[in-house]
């Protein structure tokens, strides 16, 4: 099976659509058509069934398209080794980040990435700080920025430190939550930054919040903070500063030291090696200096 033949049969098996698939691909349908006819007749079995819902894959076509996969990344391995023997920055940087960082913070990093070094392909993947261990894990990706106390055993850089606040239109002093009949907003986390709010609350307060509401996304949970429908625990990458509310730092312990979410960014050490991944980190620890003096 040729490079062109895996890419066709995995992105077929992605679209699970010969049209979605046709136009990925930048042939017509009849053309991909013929195309997987002749790579059906090369493996001697049908690796497709079609059907109104579209195309599902037959168990021979399950192992063929696990074939497709596997060819491709050798493939790809094999040009990034090459193209690290050159002086120019080529190949495919895998990134997977933290959804909060990937909005606030990476896209100011990929810009100048991009600028600097035009002949590097990006792809990206965002999810909790768990789904990115377990991105690098899986090979999915190169590099991953995570958030918290990661228990990541590779080589790991620590990016920057944000504090937490509690944030409201109204809310002045941490106190006023235990009367206040404003909603505590919260937004769906993974389970290390849920467990740090609820020890920091335990630390502080006796009894639950009266009134709660759950969002599925931290960008939901502070626009509804910032327009007054509650209050809510924010990290500082998420504040610009032109917010018109009420910011107070949360402390943690009896020395009231500020309770805080640290930025890491880990990897193996093989994957550092590549250049258009040593490029990167030199980027990233350029602005991560930079949050870190503001």
């Amino acid at each position: 099976m040729t490079t062109t033949e895996a890419e066709i049969i995995k992105i077929l098996a992605e679209e699970g659509n010969m049209r979605k698939a046709a136009e990925r691909l930048f042939i017509t349908q009849p053309a991909l058509s013929q195309r997987l006819q002749s790579i059906e007749k090369y493996w001697g079995t049908q690796l497709f069934i079609r059907s109104q819902k579209g195309l599902t894959p037959t168990p021979a076509g399950e192992l063929v398209i696990q074939y497709a996969i596997e060819t491709l990344q050798k493939k790809e391995e094999v040009l990034e080794k090459i193209q690290s023997l050159d002086s120019k920055v080529h190949g495919t940087l895998k990134i997977a980040c933290a959804s909060i960082v990937g909005i606030n913070w990476l896209p100011k990093v990929l810009k100048e990435f991009v600028t600097t070094y035009p002949d590097v392909k990006i792809s990206l993947i965002t999810g909790w700080s768990s789904e990115i261990v377990r991105a690098i894990y899986d090979g999915e990706a190169q590099v991953g920025i995570v958030r918290g106390q990661s228990e990541w055993k590779g080589k790991k850089m620590h990016l920057f430190r944000d504090t937490m606040y509690l944030v409201d239109t109204e809310i002045q002093r941490l106190e006023e939550v235990l009367t206040t009949e404003r909603p505590f907003i919260q937004f769906k986390s993974d389970s290390n930054y849920y467990q740090e709010i609820q020890v920091w609350w335990q630390e502080h307060f006796a009894s639950s919040p009266k009134r709660q509401i759950i969002v599925d996304q931290i960008e939901t949970c502070k626009q509804m903070a910032i327009n007054g429908i509650g209050y809510a625990i924010l990290p500082s990458i998420t504040l610009n500063g032109g917010e018109n509310v009420n910011k107070i730092a949360l402390t943690s312990g009896n020395h009231d030291i500020g309770l805080t979410r640290d930025t890491w960014l880990i990897g193996y050490e093989s994957s550092f090696q590549l250049r258009q991944v040593a490029a990167f980190v030199e980027i990233v620890k350029k602005h991560a200096h930079s949050v870190n003096e503001t």
